[in-house]
Protein backbone atom coordinates (compact mmCIF):
# COMPACT_ATOMS: atom_id res chain seq x y z
CA UNK A 1 0.00 0.00 0.00
CA UNK A 2 1.68 2.98 -1.45
CA UNK A 3 -0.11 6.96 -0.46
CA UNK A 4 -1.44 7.06 -3.61
CA UNK A 5 -3.36 3.26 -3.54
CA UNK A 6 -2.20 -0.35 -3.57
CA UNK A 7 -0.14 -1.70 -5.91
CA UNK A 8 0.44 -5.57 -6.98
CA UNK A 9 3.81 -6.18 -8.53
CA UNK A 10 5.43 -10.00 -9.29
CA UNK A 11 7.44 -12.29 -6.80
CA UNK A 12 10.06 -14.30 -8.32
CA UNK A 13 11.11 -18.12 -7.92
CA UNK A 14 13.99 -16.88 -5.22
CA UNK A 15 11.32 -15.35 -3.45
CA UNK A 16 12.47 -11.53 -4.76
CA UNK A 17 9.36 -9.17 -5.48
CA UNK A 18 9.56 -6.49 -8.04
CA UNK A 19 7.02 -3.64 -8.71
CA UNK A 20 7.41 -1.87 -11.62
CA UNK A 21 5.95 1.54 -13.29
CA UNK A 22 4.95 3.25 -10.17
CA UNK A 23 3.96 6.85 -10.54
CA UNK A 24 5.99 9.36 -8.47
CA UNK A 25 4.64 12.00 -9.99
CA UNK A 26 2.14 13.49 -12.64
CA UNK A 27 2.52 12.90 -16.65
CA UNK A 28 4.86 16.22 -17.13
CA UNK A 29 3.09 16.87 -20.19
CA UNK A 30 -0.11 19.93 -21.28
CA UNK A 31 -0.02 22.43 -18.14
CA UNK A 32 2.53 20.80 -16.42
CA UNK A 33 5.40 20.93 -19.50
CA UNK A 34 8.51 23.03 -18.22
CA UNK A 35 7.04 22.96 -14.67
CA UNK A 36 8.20 21.32 -11.14
CA UNK A 37 7.17 18.16 -10.89
CA UNK A 38 3.48 17.48 -9.08
CA UNK A 39 1.98 15.12 -7.21
CA UNK A 40 0.63 11.81 -8.55
CA UNK A 41 -3.15 11.35 -8.85
CA UNK A 42 -4.10 8.62 -6.11
CA UNK A 43 -6.18 5.61 -7.56
CA UNK A 44 -8.94 3.03 -6.09
CA UNK A 45 -8.65 -0.08 -6.22
CA UNK A 46 -5.10 -2.31 -6.71
CA UNK A 47 -3.05 -0.99 -9.98
CA UNK A 48 -0.88 -3.22 -11.84
CA UNK A 49 2.75 -2.71 -11.25
CA UNK A 50 4.38 -5.75 -13.76
CA UNK A 51 5.19 -4.00 -16.13
CA UNK A 52 7.42 -0.91 -16.97
CA UNK A 53 6.05 2.27 -17.26
CA UNK A 54 6.69 4.92 -20.01
CA UNK A 55 9.94 6.74 -20.64
CA UNK A 56 10.83 9.87 -20.59
CA UNK A 57 11.03 11.34 -24.57
CA UNK A 58 14.57 10.98 -25.85
CA UNK A 59 16.04 10.64 -28.81
CA UNK A 60 18.06 7.51 -29.54
CA UNK A 61 21.89 6.68 -29.82
CA UNK A 62 23.38 7.63 -32.64
CA UNK A 63 25.89 4.85 -34.36
CA UNK A 64 27.59 2.66 -33.26
CA UNK A 65 26.98 3.60 -29.69
CA UNK A 66 23.80 2.55 -30.25
CA UNK A 67 24.60 -1.40 -30.04
CA UNK A 68 26.78 -0.26 -27.15
CA UNK A 69 24.79 1.02 -24.19
CA UNK A 70 21.87 -0.50 -22.98
CA UNK A 71 18.45 1.52 -23.83
CA UNK A 72 14.87 1.15 -23.50
CA UNK A 73 12.22 3.58 -25.18
CA UNK A 74 8.02 2.70 -24.38
CA UNK A 75 5.68 5.98 -25.49
CA UNK A 76 3.50 7.55 -22.78
CA UNK A 77 3.26 10.58 -21.01
CA UNK A 78 3.10 9.18 -17.09
CA UNK A 79 6.91 8.78 -17.35
CA UNK A 80 7.81 9.80 -13.73
CA UNK A 81 7.55 6.63 -12.28
CA UNK A 82 10.00 4.38 -10.58
CA UNK A 83 10.74 0.58 -9.84
CA UNK A 84 10.99 -1.54 -7.27
CA UNK A 85 12.68 -4.98 -6.12
CA UNK A 86 12.82 -6.01 -2.36
CA UNK A 87 13.22 -9.67 -0.62
CA UNK A 88 10.63 -8.85 2.37
CA UNK A 89 7.53 -7.05 0.69
CA UNK A 90 5.69 -5.58 3.45
CA UNK A 91 6.51 -2.86 6.51
CA UNK A 92 8.74 -3.96 9.38
CA UNK A 93 11.39 -4.67 7.49
CA UNK A 94 13.79 -1.64 7.87
CA UNK A 95 16.37 -3.04 5.02
CA UNK A 96 18.33 -0.80 3.65
CA UNK A 97 17.62 0.63 0.25
CA UNK A 98 19.64 2.08 -3.06
CA UNK A 99 18.33 4.67 -5.24
CA UNK A 100 20.16 4.29 -9.02
CA UNK A 101 19.77 7.33 -11.24
CA UNK A 102 20.97 5.92 -14.76
CA UNK A 103 23.62 8.09 -17.38
CA UNK A 104 23.33 9.07 -20.44
CA UNK A 105 24.72 12.56 -20.95
CA UNK A 106 21.10 14.09 -19.31
CA UNK A 107 19.63 13.53 -23.19
CA UNK A 108 19.32 10.04 -22.62
CA UNK A 109 19.13 7.12 -20.36
CA UNK A 110 15.76 4.86 -19.11
CA UNK A 111 15.21 3.15 -15.56
CA UNK A 112 13.31 0.24 -17.58
CA UNK A 113 16.43 -1.42 -19.50
CA UNK A 114 16.98 -5.17 -18.01
CA UNK A 115 20.85 -3.67 -17.24
CA UNK A 116 19.17 -2.05 -14.26
CA UNK A 117 17.37 -5.16 -12.49
CA UNK A 118 17.47 -4.69 -9.44
CA UNK A 119 17.23 -8.43 -9.04
CA UNK A 120 20.95 -8.83 -7.26
CA UNK A 121 20.25 -6.31 -4.86
CA UNK A 122 17.13 -7.51 -3.75
CA UNK A 123 18.65 -11.29 -3.44
CA UNK A 124 21.35 -9.93 -1.15
CA UNK A 125 19.19 -7.79 1.64
CA UNK A 126 18.67 -4.73 -0.03
CA UNK A 127 15.72 -2.59 -1.25
CA UNK A 128 16.42 -1.33 -5.12
CA UNK A 129 14.37 1.44 -6.63
CA UNK A 130 15.59 2.64 -9.90
CA UNK A 131 13.90 6.01 -11.34
CA UNK A 132 12.83 8.01 -14.35
CA UNK A 133 13.38 11.60 -14.68
CA UNK A 134 13.36 13.99 -17.44
CA UNK A 135 15.73 14.53 -20.22
CA UNK A 136 17.27 16.92 -22.73
CA UNK A 137 15.24 20.09 -23.51
CA UNK A 138 12.40 18.71 -21.21
CA UNK A 139 14.96 18.12 -18.09
CA UNK A 140 17.49 20.52 -18.45
CA UNK A 141 16.77 23.78 -21.30
CA UNK A 142 17.42 26.47 -19.58
CA UNK A 143 14.25 28.76 -20.49
CA UNK A 144 13.06 31.63 -18.87
CA UNK A 145 9.40 31.87 -16.62
CA UNK A 146 10.47 28.43 -15.86
CA UNK A 147 12.23 26.54 -13.00
CA UNK A 148 15.62 25.52 -14.19
CA UNK A 149 17.37 21.90 -13.53
CA UNK A 150 13.63 20.03 -13.75
CA UNK A 151 15.40 16.72 -14.14
CA UNK A 152 16.94 17.41 -10.71
CA UNK A 153 13.66 18.24 -9.14
CA UNK A 154 12.16 14.95 -10.62
CA UNK A 155 14.99 13.06 -8.50
CA UNK A 156 14.12 14.99 -5.61
CA UNK A 157 10.58 14.25 -5.60
CA UNK A 158 11.10 10.48 -6.50
CA UNK A 159 13.33 10.64 -3.14
CA UNK A 160 10.46 12.12 -1.55
CA UNK A 161 7.87 9.64 -2.64
CA UNK A 162 10.66 7.01 -1.59
CA UNK A 163 10.90 8.72 1.74
CA UNK A 164 7.32 8.72 2.48
CA UNK A 165 6.51 4.81 1.04
CA UNK A 166 9.40 2.99 1.00
CA UNK A 167 8.40 1.29 4.39
CA UNK A 168 5.91 -0.45 2.69
CA UNK A 169 8.26 -2.15 0.29
CA UNK A 170 10.24 -3.59 3.33
CA UNK A 171 13.30 -0.25 3.40
CA UNK A 172 14.27 1.71 5.84
CA UNK A 173 13.98 5.69 5.19
CA UNK A 174 16.69 6.40 7.52
CA UNK A 175 19.60 4.08 5.31
CA UNK A 176 18.55 5.36 1.88
CA UNK A 177 21.76 5.23 -0.16
CA UNK A 178 21.85 7.73 -4.05
CA UNK A 179 24.00 5.93 -6.42
CA UNK A 180 24.35 6.63 -10.34
CA UNK A 181 26.31 6.38 -13.34
CA UNK A 182 27.86 9.65 -15.57
CA UNK A 183 25.21 11.79 -15.40
CA UNK A 184 23.25 10.05 -12.59
CA UNK A 185 26.36 10.87 -10.60
CA UNK A 186 27.40 14.35 -11.59
CA UNK A 187 23.24 14.11 -10.27
CA UNK A 188 24.22 13.76 -7.28
CA UNK A 189 27.22 15.84 -7.20
CA UNK A 190 24.42 19.21 -7.46
CA UNK A 191 21.97 17.24 -4.87
CA UNK A 192 24.65 17.19 -2.18
CA UNK A 193 24.59 21.10 -2.36
CA UNK A 194 20.64 21.31 -2.68
CA UNK A 195 19.30 21.72 0.66
CA UNK A 196 15.53 20.33 -1.20
CA UNK A 197 17.64 17.13 -1.42
CA UNK A 198 19.31 17.49 2.52
CA UNK A 199 17.93 14.86 4.40
CA UNK A 200 16.43 12.65 1.49
CA UNK A 201 19.80 10.55 1.20
CA UNK A 202 22.07 9.05 3.48
CA UNK A 203 24.93 7.51 1.22
CA UNK A 204 26.14 8.06 -1.85
CA UNK A 205 28.04 6.12 -4.35
CA UNK A 206 29.30 8.31 -7.47
CA UNK A 207 30.38 6.26 -10.65
CA UNK A 208 32.21 7.95 -13.05
CA UNK A 209 30.86 11.50 -12.45
CA UNK A 210 30.98 14.42 -9.69
CA UNK A 211 30.80 18.00 -8.93
CA UNK A 212 32.56 19.36 -11.87
CA UNK A 213 29.92 19.38 -15.35
CA UNK A 214 27.28 21.95 -15.15
CA UNK A 215 26.64 25.62 -17.59
CA UNK A 216 26.58 28.88 -15.89
CA UNK A 217 23.54 30.58 -16.77
CA UNK A 218 25.09 32.50 -19.57
CA UNK A 219 26.06 29.70 -21.48
CA UNK A 220 22.80 27.90 -21.06
CA UNK A 221 21.16 30.97 -22.70
CA UNK A 222 23.52 30.52 -25.73
CA UNK A 223 22.62 26.84 -26.19
CA UNK A 224 19.07 27.49 -25.88
CA UNK A 225 19.17 30.11 -28.38
CA UNK A 226 20.63 27.95 -30.79
CA UNK A 227 18.40 24.86 -30.43
CA UNK A 228 15.43 28.13 -30.90
CA UNK A 229 17.25 29.28 -33.91
CA UNK A 230 17.21 25.75 -35.20
CA UNK A 231 14.13 25.12 -34.89
CA UNK A 232 13.14 28.53 -36.20
CA UNK A 233 10.99 29.08 -33.00
CA UNK A 234 11.45 31.83 -30.11
CA UNK A 235 13.10 31.04 -26.78
CA UNK A 236 10.57 30.74 -24.96
CA UNK A 237 8.95 27.66 -23.02
CA UNK A 238 5.73 28.18 -25.01
CA UNK A 239 7.35 28.03 -28.15
CA UNK A 240 9.61 25.24 -27.54
CA UNK A 241 5.94 23.36 -25.96
CA UNK A 242 4.67 23.71 -29.77
CA UNK A 243 7.51 22.14 -31.09
CA UNK A 244 6.47 18.24 -32.58
CA UNK A 245 8.02 16.04 -30.11
CA UNK A 246 9.80 14.04 -32.88
CA UNK A 247 11.05 16.96 -34.26
CA UNK A 248 12.17 18.24 -30.68
CA UNK A 249 14.58 15.08 -30.43
CA UNK A 250 16.13 15.10 -33.68
CA UNK A 251 16.94 18.94 -33.29
CA UNK A 252 18.53 17.88 -29.35
CA UNK A 253 20.98 15.34 -31.50
CA UNK A 254 21.80 17.21 -33.56
CA UNK A 255 22.62 19.83 -31.24
CA UNK A 256 25.18 17.27 -29.62
CA UNK A 257 27.03 16.59 -33.06
CA UNK A 258 27.27 20.03 -33.49
CA UNK A 259 28.80 20.94 -30.40
CA UNK A 260 31.32 18.18 -31.25
CA UNK A 261 31.89 19.04 -34.12
CA UNK A 262 32.71 22.85 -33.42
CA UNK A 263 33.88 22.69 -29.99
CA UNK A 264 33.73 26.63 -30.13
CA UNK A 265 33.65 28.05 -25.98
CA UNK A 266 32.21 31.12 -27.65
CA UNK A 267 29.26 29.28 -29.43
CA UNK A 268 28.69 26.92 -26.05
CA UNK A 269 30.53 28.37 -23.20
CA UNK A 270 31.00 25.78 -20.88
CA UNK A 271 29.87 22.64 -22.73
CA UNK A 272 32.52 23.35 -25.29
CA UNK A 273 35.03 20.98 -23.62
CA UNK A 274 32.28 18.21 -22.15
CA UNK A 275 29.93 18.33 -25.38
CA UNK A 276 27.05 18.50 -23.37
CA UNK A 277 24.30 20.93 -23.88
CA UNK A 278 21.88 19.89 -21.53
CA UNK A 279 23.60 19.63 -18.09
CA UNK A 280 22.63 21.58 -14.59
CA UNK A 281 22.53 25.03 -15.02
CA UNK A 282 23.81 26.56 -11.77
CA UNK A 283 26.19 29.77 -11.37
CA UNK A 284 29.31 28.07 -9.78
CA UNK A 285 29.22 24.06 -7.92
CA UNK A 286 32.17 23.19 -5.06
CA UNK A 287 32.69 20.26 -4.15
CA UNK A 288 29.81 19.30 -1.35
CA UNK A 289 32.11 19.98 2.18
CA UNK A 290 32.36 18.76 5.31
CA UNK A 291 28.92 18.98 6.13
CA UNK A 292 27.22 17.67 3.20
CA UNK A 293 25.77 14.95 5.88
CA UNK A 294 26.63 12.15 3.58
CA UNK A 295 28.85 9.26 3.23
CA UNK A 296 30.65 9.13 0.18
CA UNK A 297 31.77 6.23 -1.99
CA UNK A 298 33.18 7.49 -5.46
CA UNK A 299 35.45 6.69 -8.22
CA UNK A 300 35.90 6.45 -11.83
CA UNK A 301 37.04 3.79 -14.61
CA UNK A 302 41.05 3.08 -16.04
CA UNK A 303 40.35 4.37 -19.49
CA UNK A 304 36.73 6.24 -19.33
CA UNK A 305 37.28 8.11 -22.94
CA UNK A 306 37.73 4.72 -25.08
CA UNK A 307 34.10 4.00 -24.99
CA UNK A 308 34.24 7.37 -27.32
CA UNK A 309 37.35 6.81 -29.32
CA UNK A 310 37.29 2.72 -30.18
CA UNK A 311 33.52 2.36 -31.77
CA UNK A 312 34.27 5.60 -33.80
CA UNK A 313 37.82 4.19 -34.85
CA UNK A 314 39.40 7.62 -33.76
CA UNK A 315 41.50 6.05 -31.19
CA UNK A 316 44.07 5.80 -33.91
CA UNK A 317 43.38 8.30 -35.76
CA UNK A 318 43.63 11.37 -33.43
CA UNK A 319 46.19 13.78 -34.10
CA UNK A 320 49.65 15.31 -32.03
CA UNK A 321 47.90 18.49 -33.11
CA UNK A 322 44.39 17.67 -31.45
CA UNK A 323 45.94 16.11 -28.45
CA UNK A 324 48.35 19.35 -28.10
CA UNK A 325 45.34 21.52 -28.25
CA UNK A 326 42.79 19.89 -26.10
CA UNK A 327 45.90 19.43 -23.31
CA UNK A 328 46.11 23.73 -23.90
CA UNK A 329 42.38 24.02 -23.78
CA UNK A 330 42.41 22.00 -20.24
CA UNK A 331 44.79 24.83 -18.72
CA UNK A 332 47.62 22.75 -19.09
CA UNK A 333 51.63 23.03 -20.78
CA UNK A 334 51.30 20.17 -23.24
CA UNK A 335 55.60 20.33 -22.93
CA UNK A 336 55.28 19.37 -19.54
CA UNK A 337 51.98 17.86 -19.31
CA UNK A 338 52.07 14.82 -22.11
CA UNK A 339 55.58 13.77 -21.30
CA UNK A 340 54.41 12.85 -17.73
CA UNK A 341 51.69 10.55 -19.96
CA UNK A 342 53.84 9.06 -22.04
CA UNK A 343 56.10 8.09 -19.63
CA UNK A 344 53.41 5.73 -18.11
CA UNK A 345 52.56 4.23 -21.89
CA UNK A 346 55.71 3.99 -23.63
CA UNK A 347 55.04 3.38 -26.99
CA UNK A 348 51.55 5.23 -26.83
CA UNK A 349 49.84 6.52 -30.01
CA UNK A 350 47.89 10.03 -29.81
CA UNK A 351 44.89 8.94 -29.14
CA UNK A 352 46.06 6.42 -26.14
CA UNK A 353 47.42 9.77 -24.52
CA UNK A 354 44.41 11.23 -25.25
CA UNK A 355 42.22 8.99 -23.59
CA UNK A 356 44.32 9.02 -20.67
CA UNK A 357 44.22 12.83 -20.13
CA UNK A 358 40.66 13.14 -20.66
CA UNK A 359 39.79 10.63 -18.66
CA UNK A 360 41.70 12.71 -15.90
CA UNK A 361 39.75 16.05 -16.81
CA UNK A 362 36.44 14.66 -16.84
CA UNK A 363 35.81 11.20 -14.04
CA UNK A 364 38.83 10.61 -12.31
CA UNK A 365 40.48 14.66 -11.14
CA UNK A 366 36.50 15.64 -10.48
CA UNK A 367 36.11 12.44 -8.60
CA UNK A 368 39.72 13.02 -6.14
CA UNK A 369 37.93 16.09 -5.78
CA UNK A 370 35.09 15.52 -4.12
CA UNK A 371 36.41 12.76 -1.88
CA UNK A 372 38.98 15.72 -1.12
CA UNK A 373 36.63 17.75 0.02
CA UNK A 374 34.55 15.27 2.12
CA UNK A 375 36.40 13.61 5.37
CA UNK A 376 35.94 9.54 5.79
CA UNK A 377 35.11 9.58 1.75
CA UNK A 378 35.88 6.17 0.10
CA UNK A 379 37.64 5.94 -3.56
CA UNK A 380 37.63 2.97 -5.79
CA UNK A 381 38.99 2.67 -9.70
CA UNK A 382 37.32 0.01 -12.32
CA UNK A 383 40.43 -1.14 -14.25
CA UNK A 384 38.70 -4.30 -15.57
CA UNK A 385 39.52 -4.18 -19.35
CA UNK A 386 37.19 -5.59 -21.69
CA UNK A 387 37.67 -8.42 -24.12
CA UNK A 388 34.95 -5.75 -26.74
CA UNK A 389 36.77 -4.52 -29.88
CA UNK A 390 39.86 -7.07 -29.49
CA UNK A 391 40.61 -5.74 -25.78
CA UNK A 392 40.96 -2.06 -26.90
CA UNK A 393 38.01 -1.29 -24.98
CA UNK A 394 39.68 -1.81 -22.05
CA UNK A 395 37.84 0.01 -18.83
CA UNK A 396 35.76 2.34 -20.51
CA UNK A 397 32.79 4.00 -19.56
CA UNK A 398 30.17 2.56 -18.49
CA UNK A 399 32.37 -0.59 -18.43
CA UNK A 400 31.44 -1.36 -14.84
CA UNK A 401 28.12 -1.73 -15.10
CA UNK A 402 27.61 -5.33 -15.34
CA UNK A 403 29.88 -5.69 -12.25
CA UNK A 404 27.65 -3.39 -10.17
CA UNK A 405 24.57 -4.71 -11.02
CA UNK A 406 25.76 -8.29 -10.85
CA UNK A 407 24.22 -9.13 -14.16
CA UNK A 408 27.21 -10.69 -16.11
CA UNK A 409 25.07 -12.92 -17.59
CA UNK A 410 22.41 -9.79 -19.25
CA UNK A 411 23.07 -9.98 -22.85
CA UNK A 412 22.16 -6.11 -22.86
CA UNK A 413 26.04 -5.72 -21.51
CA UNK A 414 27.49 -8.17 -23.82
CA UNK A 415 29.33 -5.59 -26.27
CA UNK A 416 30.20 -3.97 -24.01
CA UNK A 417 32.19 -6.38 -21.58
CA UNK A 418 33.15 -9.20 -24.44
CA UNK A 419 33.36 -12.58 -23.89
CA UNK A 420 35.04 -13.21 -20.49
CA UNK A 421 33.18 -10.94 -17.91
CA UNK A 422 35.57 -11.63 -14.69
CA UNK A 423 32.84 -13.18 -12.00
CA UNK A 424 35.42 -12.13 -9.08
CA UNK A 425 35.14 -8.63 -10.01
CA UNK A 426 31.54 -8.59 -10.12
CA UNK A 427 31.33 -10.53 -6.92
CA UNK A 428 33.88 -7.95 -5.59
CA UNK A 429 32.43 -4.89 -6.89
CA UNK A 430 28.81 -5.43 -5.89
CA UNK A 431 29.35 -6.86 -2.75
CA UNK A 432 31.69 -3.64 -1.94
CA UNK A 433 28.47 -1.45 -2.89
CA UNK A 434 26.02 -3.70 -0.80
CA UNK A 435 28.48 -3.28 2.18
CA UNK A 436 28.53 0.39 1.80
CA UNK A 437 24.79 0.93 1.28
CA UNK A 438 24.32 -1.88 4.53
CA UNK A 439 27.16 -0.65 6.86
CA UNK A 440 28.80 2.85 5.20
CA UNK A 441 31.80 1.01 4.81
CA UNK A 442 32.63 -0.73 1.52
CA UNK A 443 36.09 -2.68 2.73
CA UNK A 444 38.78 -0.50 2.71
CA UNK A 445 40.23 2.26 4.27
CA UNK A 446 38.91 5.46 3.54
CA UNK A 447 40.80 8.10 0.96
CA UNK A 448 43.04 10.84 2.98
CA UNK A 449 45.40 13.29 1.44
CA UNK A 450 48.38 11.57 2.94
CA UNK A 451 47.58 8.13 1.69
CA UNK A 452 44.95 8.83 -1.11
CA UNK A 453 43.98 4.87 -0.43
CA UNK A 454 41.73 3.62 -3.59
CA UNK A 455 40.99 0.00 -3.74
CA UNK A 456 41.20 -1.11 -7.64
CA UNK A 457 38.92 -3.55 -8.96
CA UNK A 458 40.57 -5.89 -11.39
CA UNK A 459 41.25 -9.32 -12.79
CA UNK A 460 44.21 -9.23 -10.07
CA UNK A 461 41.17 -9.38 -7.66
CA UNK A 462 40.47 -6.27 -5.30
CA UNK A 463 43.65 -4.45 -3.89
CA UNK A 464 44.20 -1.09 -3.01
CA UNK A 465 46.98 0.87 -3.95
CA UNK A 466 48.46 4.20 -2.54
CA UNK A 467 47.96 7.41 -5.05
CA UNK A 468 47.67 5.89 -7.82
CA UNK A 469 48.88 7.56 -11.18
CA UNK A 470 50.09 10.23 -9.00
CA UNK A 471 52.71 12.22 -11.22
CA UNK A 472 49.47 12.48 -13.90
CA UNK A 473 47.38 13.86 -10.55
CA UNK A 474 50.16 16.42 -9.85
CA UNK A 475 49.58 18.03 -13.01
CA UNK A 476 46.07 19.00 -12.19
CA UNK A 477 46.97 20.44 -8.88
CA UNK A 478 45.40 24.07 -9.15
CA UNK A 479 43.96 23.22 -12.99
CA UNK A 480 41.02 21.24 -12.37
Amino acid sequence: MTKQGAVRGTVSADGTASFLGIPYAAPPFGARRFQPPAPPAAWTGTRDATTHGPTPPKAPYTPPFDALIPEAMIPGEDCLNLNVWTPSPGPGARLPVMVWLYGGAFANGAASTSAYDGSAFARDGVVFVSLNYRLGTDGFLHLDGVPDNRGLLDQIAALEWIRDNIAAFGGDPDRITLFGHSAGAISIGVLLNDTRARGLFHRAILQSGAAHHFLRPASARRITAHLAGKLGIEPTADAFAAVPLDRLLTAQAELRREIGARPDPAVWGEAALNAMPFEPVIDGLAPAGPDCGVDLLVGSNREEYRLFLVPTERLHLLSETKLRATAEAYGLDPDKALPVYRDARPGAVPGEIFDAMVTDWFYRIPAIRLAESVPGSYMYEFARRSSAFDGRLGACHGGELAYVFDRLDDPAYAPMTGEDPARAVADAMHGAWVAFATTGEPGWAAYEPSSRTTMIFDDTGPGVVKDPRAAERALWEGVR
